[in-house]
């Protein structure tokens, strides 16, 4: 092993400032969930997504994380994780309002997405954002329907209210919010910072680069992809998103494959690094807000739930497009 893979500025470059700012991002949304909580403020923040709420018999805890996923999905599950510690929301509903938040979190990188696709791959970039679009509304409102048929109706979306909240000693309100988030900012880091150290040695060690690879190697179960195609997914799977863009953008640019050829090659690995990317993205964060094992739960769960949905997309544009 080279001393050069974990040498001081490698390791204040690639883990102690992004793990300080992953921190940073978690208390901020802790201290939002506790804030908002005390102020009694979770049912008003509902009020924006209160009919999707109301069709899914959701709580005004959901609602609340629904909306402050817009803004950021750290804070969303913060919220999240602090409703069901208290009892106020059981797993099923976790669960549910987890995935329940796919559609708010994909307009939050939305952005970014189409900053990126569209220079590289022109036209097919409508259409891939489209399918993956799609797909996340799919999912919104497929949870929106199991969500129906699971929970019972609550009772709190029926009193919600927009008075103001009546005057109270703001030292003491924050006294109570800071004990609290300093009580779960310290199990938090317990559980994120070794998570997070792990996942860094790993990824160093080029472990995930070595499984992703692996399965790259073996697209030879699709045997309709062209060696172009495979190309796409190899770079989209062992590097970032942008490298499968970069090299669709030149196959594009000289003719070498469709719109239709690159969209699909950018979906198949999408969904074939999702797995993936979620352990080495989102694991280390969700183990800190969550437990250990729910948050393994939940990650399965979400990245199953978004592969189905990116499959079922993809089937309805190529049964679209195929003459």
């Amino acid at each position: 092993m080279e001393l050069t893979l974990f040498s001081l500025p490698i390791l204040w470059g690639q883990l102690v400032l992004p793990l300080l700012r992953l921190l940073l991002f978690i208390s901020i949304g802790l201290l939002a969930a506790n804030l908002l909580e005390s102020l009694n403020w979770t049912g008003k923040i509902a009020l924006v997504a209160r009919p999707l709420i109301r069709l899914g018999h959701f709580t005004e805890h959901v609602g609340a994380a629904f909306a402050m996923a817009l803004v950021s999905g750290v804070a969303a599950n913060t919220m999240l994780a602090e409703a069901y510690e208290r009892g106020d929301i059981d797993k099923r509903e976790l669960v549910l309002a987890n995935l329940f938040n796919s559609l708010p979190t994909y307009f939050l990188h939305l952005p970014t997405m189409i900053v990126i696709t569209l220079p590289l791959i022109k036209g097919a970039a409508f259409i891939y954002v489209g399918i993956t679009f799609l797909a996340a509304l799919l999912r919104t409102l497929t949870i929106v329907g199991v969500g129906r048929l699971l929970l019972p109706p609550p009772k709190e979306l029926t009193t919600l209210s927009l008075a103001p909240e009546k005057d109270q000693d703001w030292g003491q309100r924050w006294q109570k919010v800071w004990r609290r988030f300093k009580k779960r900012m310290k199990k938090i880091a317990l559980f994120t910072v070794p998570i997070y150290i792990v996942i860094f040695v790993m990824n160093r060690l080029e472990f995930f680069d070595f499984l992703e690879q692996r399965v790259a190697s073996l697209l030879d179960f699709l045997p309709w992809l062209s060696p172009q195609a495979i190309g796409i997914i190899t770079l989209h799977m062992a590097a970032e998103l942008t490298a499968g863009l970069a090299a669709a953008g030149a196959l594009l640019q000289d003719n070498v494959l469709s719109y239709r050829e690159i969209v699909f090659a950018l979906l198949i690995g999408n969904i074939l690094s999702s797995p993936l990317r979620a352990v080495r993205h989102q694991f280390p964060y969700y183990a800190g807000i969550f437990q250990p094992k729910l948050a393994v739960e939940l990650i399965f769960y979400n990245q199953l739930f978004r592969i189905v949905s990116l499959i079922i997309a993809a089937a309805c544009y190529i049964a679209l497009t195929t003459s």
